[in-house]
């Protein structure tokens, strides 16, 4: 079998602002990728339970069913254990500490993925730039055809805390809205808000705990406030069974609220 695209941007509506980002939900490795991750099979995959933000890409393509107004996906169908796409590539990455920059090299409990010593280039070159450039000209593409571009990324996260988590003391509310101050308008918040908190109540929602921060590519980062962002992190016991099992009826119930969102921006 030959290995997938490594992403799909997946189009909307013409004049649709928004672009849904999925960066997280794939379980799948290429093979020479494969062979230079150390654990074995059963341990690789109880791996991929934890790191993997499952069924987001199926809620977004749901979310996007329903919506008013199609909003643009962009996909990653790569795992995060290939590179993570929302790392920054250098020394600004604050989770190099506990070895998890743009290429992994522990595991969520802090455990050996790749051996010491191993080169990312390699990685980076051949999956985290052409990543980026692609997300670059997907958002410049939203901003020539509307003015603007409204980037949500589709995230989730464990119901218990993981040892690799840098902030995991702090409240687990079900839904997490992760801001940017540059990025984030009030407006963008107050809707995602008022679109998750109508269905899992408003104390439900939290702000920038246990994740914080939005995706931005670069060549906007800090810069152009024509491309807004806002982090969704559903708390995964809200809509499956943990760690790595099957969707439950709260996926839908979230995907109707991200499509609330998409129709309110």
């Amino acid at each position: 079998m030959s290995d997938p695209q490594p992403f799909t941007l997946v189009p909307g509506a013409a004049g649709s602002p928004v672009l849904l980002h999925v960066p997280h939900g794939s379980r799948r490795i290429p093979r020479q990728v494969r062979e230079g991750i150390t654990l074995d099979d059963a341990a690789l995959e109880r791996e991929l339970d934890h790191i993997t933000d499952a069924h987001t890409t199926e809620l977004a393509a749901a979310a996007t069913e329903i919506a008013a107004t199609a909003p643009w996906r962009f996909v990653n169908n790569l795992s995060r254990l290939v590179v993570d796409p929302e790392r920054f590539p250098d020394d600004r990455e604050e989770m190099l500490a506990v070895g998890m920059g743009a290429v992994y090299t522990r595991t969520t409990h802090r455990e050996p993925l790749r051996p010491q010593g191993a080169d990312p280039g390699p990685l980076l070159e051949a999956y985290f730039h052409p990543y980026a450039e692609a997300m670059t000209a997907a958002v410049e593409s939203r901003l020539a055809a509307a003015g603007r571009a409204v980037i949500i990324d589709v995230h989730s996260y464990p119901a218990a805390p993981l040892p690799y988590e840098l902030h995991g003391t702090g409240p687990r509310p079900p839904v997490c809205l992760g801001t940017d101050p540059f990025h984030t308008p009030p407006e963008l918040l107050a809707a995602a808000e008022a679109a998750f908190g109508g269905r899992v109540g408003r104390g439900g929602v939290g702000h920038d705990t246990p994740f914080a921060g939005t995706y931005v590519p670069l060549r906007h980062y800090g810069t152009d406030r024509r491309v807004s962002a806002l982090m969704i992190e559903i708390r995964r016991d809200t809509y499956m069974s943990e760690p790595g099992g099957p969707a439950g009826p709260g996926l839908d119930m979230l995907a109707g609220a991200l499509a609330e969102l998409v129709g309110l921006v």
